[in-house]
């Protein structure tokens, strides 16, 4: 197995906590929606995943980039860049005196994480799928050829 499949199959889980994640920030979005948790729970809870998704992300784009993955790296890279984008303007983080006005557009971000990550999802498995098959078939090929 090469060293692509191996990312592929990791980058596979990664997405597959990642959507998890995204799940998690939408449900307890909409708890707080609901009235189910106080705004100072919810910004205490959600804020301490913000950055490690961040990171995350940031690191599966840097691993494509490195390995010459340039559609799954140009697939990672709005993401990316609009973390960026929050981090330099200091807007990762849920303020619980703020989240309340801001809540539609939080759930809206957080949905369109899900599809992203959802998307992400099938494609590193596809690119997996492909990579293992294509490399059984070099093997084969080179075997028979001895």
């Amino acid at each position: 197995m090469s060293f692509t499949a191996f990312a592929y199959i990791l980058a596979l889980i990664v997405a597959g906590i990642l959507l998890f994640g995204a799940v998690y920030f939408v449900i307890m979005l909409t708890d707080l929606e609901c009235d189910y948790i106080n705004p100072i729970d919810l910004a205490n809870n959600l804020n301490m995943y913000v950055m490690p998704e961040m990171a995350t992300q940031l690191v599966l784009f840097v691993v494509f980039l490195l390995m010459g993955e340039w559609m799954t790296m140009l697939l990672n890279l709005p993401l990316v860049a609009w973390n960026v984008v929050k981090v330099v303007n200091n807007r990762q983080f849920y303020d619980a005196t703020e989240v309340f006005r801001t809540l539609s557009k939080h759930k809206r971000e957080n949905f369109v994480k899900v599809g992203f990550y959802l998307l992400c999802f099938f494609y590193y498995l596809y690119s997996m799928i492909m990579t293992l098959v294509n490399e059984s078939t070099a093997d084969y090929h080179a075997a028979s050829a001895h």
